[in-house]
């Protein structure tokens, strides 16, 4: 029997957090956890069993040659990291966005390529039971051809949250970085084929936020929100990353006719509330299927030839194959981790998303951020 793969986890935040539990349930032996702060990143390393804790990552990585590096720290430190880990003959398993530019992203995925690694690119939600559904659905012909793909989310957070990583684009902040590559996954998930086109725009509907104290876990930036009373208390801190998009996309086989690819039109704000709940809707020419949730989290309904609106169940044979956990990001983080682990070991798996798709993707978050689109209308 060969021995356990060995990971160093970057990152002791959600993400880090979140890759550890994934790794160590494909069979991986998590030796290392390496965070900025000493004071938060050690109890949580002691709390997830990990043998070893240190805030320079790089020794440990020099020290103990994992097989695997997983970076969960935000993306404006992705890639000095996976540079690191790519020069120490590690696989990386990393969080989205792959880096801060299209650049970036696409000098990490030659490099892996030509040093020969496995990669993989958490845009998790490829991995969501209902995308897996609807991709059957798509198949078997049930929509017949897909003409459009419609995805639509207003989370209404404070705006008043502390200044952090998500406010800066060079520390990888910006809701294009981090909610858009997982409903793009969704997407082409359901769809197959490349994206062949995009347009869009990016705002920035968050001119200022106060700086507090340091926030060392994504999910903690909105429980420490504050009262407008509160904020002034503090000094403030210009944001210059997107915090609502648009974009358009054209996704299908590119060695088609490009009116044969599927409009895909993405819309979200993290600042507003909606009235109607976030959702994915697969337009056919055979019928519809509207999927509740902003990265399909919800229930089914398939619109066909028949009148009104049938809920659907997810079937057996899908929720057989998933763990059963019912966290979708935690479940979603564990199916890549598998599928990555088995690529390392050898063994056959179904395709998973990459450092391409990375640089792929953050070539998108590029033009939809760039606003060239617009044309003036003449008066």
């Amino acid at each position: 029997m060969s021995k356990p793969l060995r990971a160093l986890i970057l990152g002791a935040g959600y993400a880090g957090q979140g890759h550890a539990m994934a790794l160590r349930s494909a069979g991986v032996d998590i030796v290392a956890m390496s965070s900025r702060t000493e004071a938060v990143g050690a109890p949580i390393a002691r709390k997830l069993q990990i043998p070893e804790y240190g805030t320079d990552w790089r020794v440990l990585m020099e020290d103990l040659r994992p097989d695997i590096v997983a970076v969960g720290t935000p993306g404006g430190t992705h890639r000095e990291m996976i540079e690191a880990a790519i020069d120490c003959g590690c696989h990386v398993f990393a969080d989205k966005p792959l880096a801060t530019t299209a650049d970036d992203a696409r000098h990490l995925y030659e490099r892996a390529r030509t040093a020969g690694i496995k990669t993989a690119y958490a845009a998790s939600y490829w991995y969501q039971p209902q995308a897996y559904f609807a991709r059957e659905l798509v198949e078997d012909g049930t929509l017949g051809k897909i003409v459009e793909v419609e995805c639509c989310s207003h989370f209404g957070w404070p705006a008043l949250m502390p200044f952090g990583w998500p406010h800066r684009l060079a520390t990888g902040g910006g809701r294009l970085n981090n909610n858009f590559p997982h409903k793009l996954a969704i997407a082409q998930h359901i769809i197959g084929g490349e994206i062949l086109s995009v347009m869009g725009e990016s705002r920035i509907d968050l001119p200022k936020v106060p700086i507090t104290s340091d926030v060392h876990d994504f999910r903690e930036f909105a429980r420490r929100a504050m009262t407008p009373a509160d904020a002034a208390k503090y000094q403030w801190a210009e944001v210059d990353s997107d915090w609502a998009y648009t974009a358009l996309l054209r996704i299908g086989d590119p060695q088609a006719d490009i009116r044969e690819a599927a409009s895909v039109t993405f819309r979200h704000s993290a600042l507003r509330h909606a009235w109607n709940e976030d959702y994915i809707a697969i337009y056919g020419d055979k019928g519809t299927l509207h999927v509740e949730g902003a990265y399909m989290q919800g229930g089914l309904f398939l619109r066909s030839d028949r009148p009104g609106w049938e809920e659907l169940a997810i079937p057996l044979h899908i929720r057989d194959r998933l763990p059963e956990i019912e966290d979708n990001t935690d479940r979603n983080w564990i199916c890549l981790a598998r599928d990555f682990v088995a690529d390392i070991r050898g063994e056959t798996v179904p395709r998973y998303l990459n450092f391409r798709d990375g640089w792929i993707y953050q070539e998108v978050i590029d033009t939809v951020r760039s606003n060239s689109c617009w044309k003036p209308v003449p008066r």
